[in-house]
């Protein structure tokens, strides 16, 4: 259900509290149950919450905090932006599982940001050739899928690539921001800006006024990679935004995969790097990406043949049983659930890679081979 416009006005106004993140923000909406009763409510109630002091009750009552607001409340109203708390329905629930998810979130735009299938595609800013093709190549290749997202962060180079050739086959597409929704960075991206609301969007956690600083990018990559699926590198060096996005995607156990290139390509340097050291699985085009997510149209649930010709172990016999009843299972999920040790789960997992059973992803999950 949307907010009226009173507490909209609230919603927004507590956004704009200094301290006040999405856990804070949780617990105070959990007890006082709306944005307005949070402002209405005296001091003595606002400090029964943890964290706050009476320094920061008082800030509630700040007259620059409701003038913000105010200013905020013209702004999403003039534009008919969408602001979305953190428990919405319509807020990304994939971010909700984040421990680092905003409070609030600006959103301008016709895509669900709860898709079926949620497919972040970055990479460098000044990408090759090769780049180029395999980027298109793996959106065309996104086209079978059905309640598909393709999600990116607007920037030059790989980021426009998946964004344009999203918009070409009428796949959703939703570019993450770093700055307000009051302007477009870089400018020359305005019009693919533009086409993108059609069947797609912008999203950010800035408010209008917000400029592209170089600290807001890292903020916006971790939105990219929470709200995603899959994070895919098509082309990055052994720096930049693209890698952060990888890490971070990692960070929150999400599937992290990368298109290799020569070893002496400075642009695949760290696509390279991230397929050496586990963190992304190594793909060559859409069929890899689809076969990893399991997202195979019409692909039927693989049976352990093999293990009618092998003796397992109990041990090993236990954590099969648990592989076959999902796509794929965490580590932490199947220590909790076979009750082995840590270094008898290690050894007893190799085990059955070694013998072809089951396959390893990245982000430390396991599912069937």
């Amino acid at each position: 259900m949307l907010p009226n416009e009173e507490e909209l006005y609230y919603r927004l106004a507590l956004s704009f509290v200094p301290e006040v993140g999405a856990k804070r923000g949780m617990a105070l909406l959990k007890h006082f149950e709306t944005a307005k009763d949070i402002f209405r409510a005296p001091l003595k109630e606002l400090k029964k919450i943890d964290g706050i002091s009476e320094e920061r009750a008082r800030v509630f009552k700040n007259d620059e905090v409701m003038q913000r607001a105010d200013e905020e409340m013209h702004f999403v109203q003039k534009h008919n932006v969408q602001v979305m708390l953190i428990n919405d329905n319509n807020y990304p629930q994939r971010l909700t599982h984040c421990n680092d998810a905003p409070l609030l979130l600006y959103y301008k735009g016709t895509a669900d940001l709860n898709a079926a299938k949620v497919v972040a595609i970055v990479g460098t800013r000044k990408n090759t050739e090769y780049g180029l093709k395999l980027c298109e190549a793996l959106v065309e290749g996104l086209q079978t899928q059905e309640d598909i997202l393709v999600v990116s962060g607007l920037a030059f180079g790989i980021d426009a690539i998946a964004h344009k050739k999203s918009v070409e086959l009428r796949i959703p597409t939703v570019g993450g921001l770093g700055h307000g929704l009051d302007r477009i960075y870089p400018a020359t991206n305005k019009h693919l800006a533009k086409d993108m609301l059609q069947n797609g969007g912008l999203l950010t956690e800035f408010p209008s006024g917000t400029m592209p600083d170089r600290t807001n990018f890292p903020m916006r990559n971790r939105i990219v990679a929470g709200i995603s699926d899959v994070t895919v590198i098509v082309e990055s060096d052994k720096s930049g935004g693209s890698l952060i996005t990888a890490y971070m995607a990692s960070g929150y156990n999400r599937e992290v995969a990368a298109f290799p290139g020569r070893v002496s390509d400075s642009k695949s340097a760290g696509c390279n790097d991230l397929i050496r050291s586990n963190i992304a699985a190594m793909i060559t085009g859409p069929d890899d990406l689809l076969e990893q997510m399991n997202w195979n149209k019409g692909a039927k649930p693989k049976a352990v043949q093999k293990q009618l010709f092998l003796n397992l172990s109990e041990e090993e016999q236990k954590i099969i049983d648990i592989l076959q009843t999902k796509d794929s299972v965490h580590a932490d999920d199947l220590y909790y659930q076979t009750g082995l040790g840590g270094s008898q789960l290690a050894a007893t997992l190799l085990q059955l890679e070694m013998q072809g059973l089951i396959k390893t992803l990245p982000g430390k999950h396991y599912r069937m081979a």
